[in-house]
């Protein structure tokens, strides 16, 4: 991923069809331009794998660079 470029996420809305996907879930969005052009989004599941799922499914979010920095750290590597 270029450097430059923000860390994106993303609130799963509906997962009708998707039983892996949890609705109210946040999942990280990684760039890809060919999903994005017919409407899909590729998202990291818990493995760390990356699929594309329809747009329509999530809500995107922006974070601060700060929250986005700790959200990528883990939850075992954020203080309480």
């Amino acid at each position: 991923m270029n450097t430059r470029e923000k860390t994106r996420f993303a609130i799963c809305v509906a997962n009708e069809g998707y039983d892996d996907l949890e609705v109210w879930k946040l999942y990280r969005v990684l760039p890809d331009p060919k999903a994005a052009h017919v409407g899909c989004l590729r998202v990291v599941d818990e493995s760390g794998e990356d699929y594309l799922y329809p747009e329509d499914r999530f809500v995107t979010v922006d974070f601060p660079r700060h929250v986005c920095a700790r959200l990528l750290a883990g939850p075992a590597k954020c203080p309480a």
